[in-house]
C-alpha cells in the first residue's frame, strides 16, 4: 500500500497542475542559468535563487529555537513548506503574494516540476506530529532535497523518489519531530549526496527553556574525515561544476547575529 501511495505521488498531479502543452514544455527546458545562490535565514529556512526564480523554503515563526532568528521576510515567487508546525510553517510574515506548496504531490512551477514526498514527522509513524514534505527540484542545473522535519529513516521507495541528490538539506538537532545525528548519518549514508547542509540545529537563537535540539557539533564528529567548508556568512553561490564528482562535502552555513 506504501508502496502504491509513494508512486501515486511521483506520478499525478503534474498533468492537471501543467497541462500536456506545458508539461512538454518543461520537458524541453533545461537550466537556464547554471547554479544557485542559497541563503540561510535560520533553522530550516533558505531562500534559493537561480533561473530567474526565488524558492523559500519553511519560512517560521520566532519562537522556541528559533526565538533570536530575524523574521524571514523576503521576497519569493514560490514557498514551500513541510509541515504547518510553527518552526517550518509559518507564512504570516512572507511578503507579497507567492505560490505557497504545503501537500505531498507532483506540481509544476514556471517550467520547472516540484515533487514533495510525505514522510512522519516523528518516530511514532506520524501520529504525534503528523506529515513532513520532503521537497525535490531542479533549479539552475541542480538536483535540491529538502528534508525539512525528517524523522522516519528513508526506506526503499523514498530513496528511488529522491535518487541522488546534488544538495541535501538535512535536520540534525533531534528532539522528537527531526532527525538526531546519528539518524541524519544514516539518512545521508543512503542518499549519497555530493553537498550536504546540516539543518534545524541548536544555535544561540534558541530559548533556553523550551528548546529541545542539539548543536552542529554532534553531528560533525560522526562525519569525521568528510571535507568541511564554512561559509563567511549566510550566502554561498553553487554551481554544478563545482560540486565534488567522489564522494561529498558538509557546508556548514553562518548567520550574522549582530
Amino acid at each position: 500500500m506504501k508502496r502504491r501511495r509513494l508512486l501515486q505521488y511521483a506520478g499525478t498531479g503534474l498533468f492537471t497542475t501543467l497541462g500536456m502543452g506545458a508539461l512538454s514544455n518543461w520537458q524541453g527546458v533545461q537550466a537556464q542559468t547554471a547554479g544557485v545562490t542559497v541563503r540561510w535565514l535560520g533553522h530550516t529556512c533558505f531562500l534559493f535563487t537561480g533561473d530567474g526564480r526565488r524558492i523559500l523554503v519553511n519560512p517560521f515563526r520566532r519562537i522556541g529555537c528559533t526565538a533570536g532568528y530575524r523574521p524571514p521576510n523576503v521576497q519569493a515567487d514560490l514557498v514551500m513548506i513541510s509541515s504547518r508546525l510553527f518552526d517550518e510553517g509559518y507564512l504570516q510574515d512572507v511578503p507579497g503574494d507567492p505560490r505557497v506548496l504545503a501537500e505531498p504531490g507532483t506540481y509544476g512551477f514556471t517550467n520547472m516540476q516540484v515533487q514533495g514526498i510525505p514522510v512522519a514527522h516523528d518516530r511514532q509513524g506520524g501520529r504525534r506530529f503528523g506529515t513532513n514534505v520532503i521537497w525535490k527540484w531542479n533549479q539552475g542545473g541542480l538536483n535540491l532535497v529538502h528534508m525539512g522535519g525528517a524523522a522516519a529513516p528513508v526506506d526503499v521507495e523514498e530513496q528511488i523518489l529522491l535518487g541522488r541528490p546534488d544538495v541535501l538539506m538535512i535536520p540534525v538537532g533531534g528532539g522528537p519531530k527531526a532527525y538526531t545525528a546519528e539518524e541524519a548519518v544514516r539518512a545521508i549514508q543512503t542518499l549519497r549526496p555530493k553537498l550536504v547542509i546540516p539543518t534545524q540545529y541548536r544555535t544561540q537563537a534558541a530559548d533556553a527553556e523550551s528548546c529541545d535540539i542539539t548543536a552542529l557539533d554532534d553531528f560533525l564528529q560522526l562525519m569525521q574525515g568528510t571535507p568541511i567548508a564554512r561559509a563567511n556568512g549566510d550566502t554561498v553561490a553553487l554551481q554544478p561544476a563545482s560540486l565534488p564528482t567522489e564522494g561529498m562535502r558538509i557546508q556548514v552555513m553562518n548567520y550574522s547575529f549582530g
